[in-house]
């Protein structure tokens, strides 16, 4: 089984207007950490002290890095058409979306399915879902959380439990029943095919 786990780190909550400024991924293989993707990104303005509170990144740490539309195109060249997971999912593919909209870059072809009502699901009574608690409860191995690349290894981790909880006879259920369990239609991210600019003729002259 393959699937990458993703995460982001925002300067905010609100996509197209808040930014990105760190994108992890992880390339899972049979339950496995196989690859990494992973980057600061400047986000083009001084970063909330609410949001550093959160995630320890700070102006300093994204001065010099690599802009979001430099990123995305070679984001999407690492997940390729892979499936896609994330925890508590619309909020980073929401992000993404207004950016690869925006600046119409490529985006990840695979399926995008949300860790967060699937854990609802299959670990009914929790106290609550949060990716910590959830982590926690399955006793995976943890540093810190609120980092992108961390947190998307710990995304990879309950996924792939989970999917050995719903086995049957070994075989992991098919996608179409994950998608069910998430209680939502399909999600993908846009594919953008950029329009060339028509070159203004009397500008020209």
């Amino acid at each position: 089984m393959r699937f990458i786990a993703f995460d982001l780190e925002t300067t905010g909550t609100v996509p197209g207007v808040d930014q990105i400024v760190e994108i992890g991924a992880v390339r899972f293989i049979n339950g496995q950490p196989e690859a990494i993707f992973a980057t600061l990104i400047d986000p083009r303005r001084p970063i909330p002290p609410g949001a550093s509170a959160v995630n320890g990144i700070s102006d300093e740490m994204v001065k010099g890095k690599p802009l979001v539309e430099s990123v995305l195109p070679s984001f999407a060249e690492f997940c390729g058409d892979d499936i896609l997971v994330a925890h508590n999912a619309p909020f980073d593919t929401q992000f993404l979306t207004a950016d690869i909209k925006k600046y119409e870059v490529a985006a990840p072809k695979g399926l995008i399915l949300d860790t967060l009502p699937i854990a609802r699901k299959v670990f009914p009574g929790l106290p609550n879902y949060k990716l910590g608690t959830l982590v926690q409860h399955l006793k995976i191995p943890t540093t810190d959380f609120h980092r992108a690349e961390e947190d998307a290894s710990y995304c990879g981790h309950l996924f792939f439990q989970m999917v050995k909880r719903i086995s049957i006879g070994g075989q992991p259920p098919q996608v179409t029943n994950l998608v069910a369990l998430t209680g939502k239609p399909e999600v993908r991210f846009p594919q953008i095919v950029r329009q060339p600019k028509q070159m203004d003729f009397f500008g020209a002259l």
